[in-house]
């Protein structure tokens, strides 16, 4: 499945995702605050995914991921995680620097490259 997002609109996706990991449920209000922006975009985001079916929402009521967007989030936060230790792990960047820098980098990498890097970072840990 391949579904072409801003680099906005996967950062979204992966906040629901992590909100609805911590919290169980996830309003526009918690993916504001997380993100730090104000609920008018974040809701003119969400029509954005739910036009996509990535998410589903109305007016007042909770966020929630869709099997296709619940997909997508798990490919996105893996990619994240997958970075990120590459820079802090391999690099030794220090953790902060390497999360600050894994959200530029994730949304321009390759995909050919996140799997060298995983690749990597599995011969690297059994060292």
């Amino acid at each position: 499945m391949e579904t072409t997002l801003t680099p906005s609109m996967e950062d979204y996706l992966r906040t629901v995702h992590a909100l609805e990991i911590e919290k169980g449920s996830v309003r526009v209000k918690d993916i504001a605050v997380r993100m730090g922006i104000s609920m008018p975009s974040v809701s003119a985001a969400m029509k954005n995914l739910i036009s996509r079916d990535l998410v589903c929402h109305q007016r007042y009521d909770l966020v929630k991921l869709t099997a296709q967007g619940l997909v997508l989030a798990e490919k996105l936060e893996s990619r994240f995680i997958i970075i990120r230790d590459f820079l802090s792990e391999v690099l030794s960047v220090e953790q902060n620097t390497a999360d600050k820098d894994t959200c530029q980098i994730e949304h321009l990498i390759s995909k050919e490259t996140v799997g060298r890097m995983q690749e990597f970072l599995a011969s690297h840990r059994k060292n």
